[in-house]
């Protein structure tokens, strides 16, 4: 499965959602229009984010939408996901694919133009850029510029998903710049009906 455009790619945090557990709030943003689901559960022992796994590609089954596994390749091999998608302190994407295979997603976090130029030769399917705005879901994240993620729309021909501090009123900044969607975080598991807030961004998406 190829990333295409205008994607809204949901990034779970049960810390920040509004619903009472992860699944319904998967449910609730799918509804509302969500294109991917990557399960971001950093809290979680190993078996409960592989348990977590199996619930939530239950719902996205139903829905057609691929689940992409934060950081885990093994979780995500475990539980059959869509793919993977890889910080730059995890399994490098070269190894991941070779545990993985061909047939499943990879992503790679690539905040520069040469992390995104290796990503790509190693096998990426899409990478993802940020943090285009200060983010509370990453304290570490440094702001990422609009002519850096220009230059690595120039470098790579993969797609590229920005991410970090991305809502609804700030994402048409982009438009025009190349980009293949959206990774969201707060602005919509957070918000009180996650379903609405998903299918107004999703609209939004879809002029970038």
């Amino acid at each position: 499965m190829m990333i295409k455009n205008n994607i809204l790619y949901i990034c779970t945090d049960s810390s920040l959602m509004s619903s009472k557990s992860v699944e319904e709030s998967v449910e609730a943003v799918l509804r509302g229009g969500a294109d991917i689901i990557q399960l971001r559960e950093k809290s979680l022992t190993s078996r409960e984010l592989y348990e977590l796994a199996v619930r939530v590609k239950a719902i996205t089954d139903r829905y057609n939408a691929p689940l992409i596994i934060n950081d885990r390749a093994d979780i995500a091999l475990a539980a059959d996901a869509a793919g993977v998608h890889l910080g730059q302190s995890d399994l490098p994407c070269d190894a991941a694919r070779k545990l993985l295979g061909e047939k499943k997603i990879i992503g790679v976090t690539a905040p520069t133009v040469e992390l995104a130029k290796r990503a790509q030769a190693q096998g990426a399917d899409y990478i993802g850029v940020g943090a285009m705005f200060a983010t509370s879901t990453k304290s570490d994240a440094k702001a990422n510029t609009k002519e850096n993620l220009a230059a690595i729309r120039a470098g790579v021909s993969i797609p590229i998903v920005i991410i970090g501090g991305v809502k609804r009123f700030n994402v048409l900044e982009f438009a025009g710049m190349g980009i293949n969607g959206a990774a969201v975080i707060s602005d919509i598991i957070a918000d009180s009906d996650p379903e609405a807030a998903a299918r107004e961004m999703k609209n939004i998406l879809m002029k970038l």
